[in-house]
């Protein structure tokens, strides 16, 4: 067996092991302010036990791959066009600029205006948090297509459709995934910020519900599944950027 391979494990350890120290053996923290690992493998007993925490997650998971498609299907699109057409590109510049770096919790006060409450505000919020990133790695994957392959195919009488779908495309998907993998972790904070104001389940309402109730360990319960859920998504998609790359 690889020693090496139990690496990642020292560290979380340590800090479960600092965390019972503090909070059950010293006590220097009542469990209002930070809740025992005891305390928080109770809650985890007890939320698993009920399904909450099952039907709570596949909500969450709904929202998050719902605003991720809808994003996918307005960004690669539109990124493909612009990356291909610099005058579509600089046209469309300045609004890009402008849109991008407005976070996507300042749209909560709209989505809830437009959509009400529940599950489509947060989607909106999930789709304007992910569209820019996977926009902007679209735009650059197709900008970075070899000009010699382009150059070659165009020599050998390809039109500008089959440099576009066989050439730029083909070129541009380990940026797209890569967009997607970035989008999905912002997807996933988007989300929670959303079931927090504008929604009535989901992880992030467990999580602010059980706060309002001083259930700190189920509030952890909440914070570390998203984190695992976080974790899960990234390793897929590192797999699959594997695979396009091999």
């Amino acid at each position: 067996m690889n020693i090496r391979k139990l690496y990642p494990l020292i560290l979380p350890i340590i800090i479960i092991f600092i965390w019972f120290m503090v909070t059950s053996v010293l006590k220097l923290v009542t469990p209002y302010v930070l809740p025992s690992p005891v305390d928080v493998c109770l809650s985890a007993i007890e939320v698993i036990s009920s399904g909450k925490l099952f039907s709570d997650s596949i909500n969450t998971l709904f929202k998050v791959f719902g605003g991720m498609f809808f994003a996918s299907i307005v960004a690669i699109p539109l990124g493909i066009l612009l990356g291909w057409s610099q005058i579509l590109e600089e046209m469309s510049s300045f609004v890009i600029s402008v849109l991008r770096p407005i976070p996507p919790v300042a749209w909560i006060p709209f989505s809830i205006l437009w959509f009400g409450i529940g599950t489509v505000p947060a989607i909106f919020i999930i789709f304007m948090g992910c569209v820019f990133p996977i926009l902007i790695y679209t735009i650059d994957g197709v900008k970075r297509t070899d000009k010699v392959l382009i150059e070659a195919a165009q020599t050998l009488g390809a039109n500008n459709w089959d440099v576009l779908s066989k050439i730029m495309l083909p070129s541009a998907v380990p940026y797209i995934l890569s967009g997607l993998k970035v989008g999905v972790g912002i997807a996933l904070m988007c989300t929670i910020s959303a079931e927090m104001i504008g929604s009535s389940s989901g992880l992030g309402y467990m999580i602010l519900t059980a706060t309002n109730l001083f259930d700190t360990g189920t509030t952890v319960v909440g914070m570390l599944t998203i984190g695992f859920i976080g974790l899960i998504l990234d390793y897929l998609f590192g797999k699959i950027q594997d695979q396009v790359f091999w």
